[in-house]
């Protein structure tokens, strides 16, 4: 039986290694994680993102874009330098792109739509060649497992009887009958607030006023849920020179049309202030931003001014902590625990 158990044991930890060994697999790096494959808002994101990772050969490296805004080109240090993606090594047009780390060095990653690459769209990475598994080692078998035999039992020697020890029986306490508590007289609460504090929002939070990568994190979705208010700020975050912020009118939105424009800003960040109710457009002038998502549409209700509660008065009939009422009210209380004392002493001494 002994030996069945032992050589179970041996199979079992025979199996937990393999599996153990099977799980080391491949690291998956999203290339800037939540923020995907974009003209990032600030020009050292991907290499901040980058200094962050580790990789190795059979690492995956996955850029995510929407088809037909970005695209992936790997190119060499000097085309990256010059954002120059005319003689690529390889270029993938479709989003997302799954690309499998075969060798180790340093590769770089550039997009060539104009002006992607000067706006900071450009990424390098170095890679490791993968750390070598050491060699197993020859493992001996474990010593069989020596069962102790048991000792063998012996009757318990009966210990005799304790004569049974008489507790005396206590004199019964008095029961003293309670003052009934006062009920205590409520107070109001105060009445909320039915409008806000002006709020500040980042558009696109931490993706920024760029191109989006896909529909899935469009500027339609951040504004979904949000209650915008007179008072609120925008606050839009984009690179000099690569983005700009144009207020036009529904048509002019709906048709990406930036000759027209109600107010433009192309110094950031821009911070707009909503003055008016009502809907209002936001969209890129930069050619093919707009119509490649880089557009907002928000409605501006209610005001901004916030009314704060009144404190509350104090409660009619209550008795103020300074005033000798309460100093009464301690005295009482000081002599019901002296008689109450008193009664238990008696009680005990009975």
């Amino acid at each position: 039986m002994v030996r069945n158990l032992n050589k179970f044991f041996i199979v079992a930890i025979v199996a937990i290694a393999a599996l153990l060994q099977s799980s080391e697999g491949k690291t998956v790096h999203v290339v800037g994680d939540a923020l995907g494959w974009i003209v990032p808002p600030s020009a050292d994101a991907y290499t901040t993102w980058a200094a962050n990772q580790t990789f190795k050969v059979g690492d995956v490296v996955v850029f995510n874009f929407a088809t037909g805004r970005h695209d992936v080109a790997q190119v060499t240090e000097s085309a990256l330098n010059a954002c120059n993606g005319s003689s690529p090594i390889l270029r993938e047009t479709n989003g997302p792109l799954n690309i499998t780390l075969s060798s180790s060095g340093q590769f770089y990653y550039i997009c060539t739509v104009p002006g992607h690459c000067s706006g900071g769209q450009k990424l390098i990475i170095n890679v490791t060649a993968a750390a070598s598994s050491p060699a197993p080692q020859p493992s001996t078998a474990p010593s069989p497992i020596n069962t102790p035999t048991p000792a063998p039992l012996t009757a318990p020697t009966p210990s005799p009887a304790a004569a049974p020890t008489q507790t005396p029986t206590s004199a019964p306490t008095p029961s003293l009958a309670t003052a009934p508590t006062p009920t205590p007289t409520p107070t109001s609460a105060p009445t909320p607030s039915t409008t806000r504090a002006p709020a500040t929002y980042i558009v696109g939070d931490e993706m920024g006023w760029t191109i989006p990568p896909n529909t899935s994190v469009s500027y339609p979705n951040w504004a979904q849920g949000k209650s915008f208010i007179v008072g609120d700020t925008l606050v839009f975050n984009y690179r000099l020179g690569v983005h700009d912020v144009a207020e036009v009118s529904k048509q002019a939105y709906g048709s990406c049309d930036s000759n027209t424009t109600i107010s433009l800003n192309s110094n950031p960040p821009a911070r707009i202030t909503l003055t008016t109710p009502g809907e209002h457009f936001y969209i890129c002038t930069f050619a093919g931003h707009c119509t490649a998502g880089q557009q907002l549409a928000i409605n501006v209700t209610g005001t901004s001014t916030a009314t704060s509660p009144s404190p509350s008065s104090p409660t009619a009939g209550a008795t103020p902590s300074d005033q000798p009422g309460n100093s009464a009210k301690s005295i009482k209380s000081a002599g019901f625990s002296i008689t109450f004392l008193a009664i238990i002493v008696v009680g005990l001494l009975y």
